[in-house]
């Protein structure tokens, strides 16, 4: 089983939307029982609460679904994941400082070359949710060619 965490700052708008969006594509490419994912936050602001709901509205406007609740990354997270993938550079240093990984620590638009930014803008404080959309499938779509190349799925 390869484990995939997505993390941001409260895990109500960036990281829930990744992992919403991840699972939908891991579904579709029928890879559902070789990858298991999930969401965190670095920071305990937001734990037990839902997604945001432009991050609900955007998710349902491309036909998925998401009931995730905001949890804080803990460090048998940083052993569990063979991916943790952060949305901005912020979330690299507060990943790193919660202690060693044994996974591969990343920004999710590592995996999206042909994008122009690397890191993926907050939109609980823009309102962008459409915006920071595009950038997540587009991370999204290259983190999946990456395990599937990677892992020979």
């Amino acid at each position: 089983m390869i484990r995939v965490l997505f993390v941001c700052l409260g895990n109500i708008c960036r990281s829930p939307m990744a992992e919403a969006v991840f699972t939908h594509l891991v579904r579709e490419a029928g890879l559902e029982h070789q990858i298991e994912v999930d969401s965190a936050a670095t920071s305990n602001y937001e734990i037990g609460e839902p997604a945001h709901r432009g991050t609900i509205e955007v998710l349902k406007k491309h036909n998925i679904h998401y009931e995730g609740r905001a949890r804080q990354i803990t460090r048998a997270d940083l052993q569990k994941y063979d991916y943790i993938i952060a949305m901005d550079d912020d979330n690299v240093a507060d990943i790193k400082a919660f202690g060693p990984s044994r996974g591969r620590v990343a920004r999710l638009l590592d995996f999206a070359p042909e994008v122009a930014v690397r890191e993926i803008p907050d939109p609980y404080y823009t309102g962008q949710f459409g915006h920071v959309y595009d950038l997540v499938e587009a991370g999204a779509r290259g983190l999946l060619a990456q395990l599937r190349k990677d892992h020979g799925l």
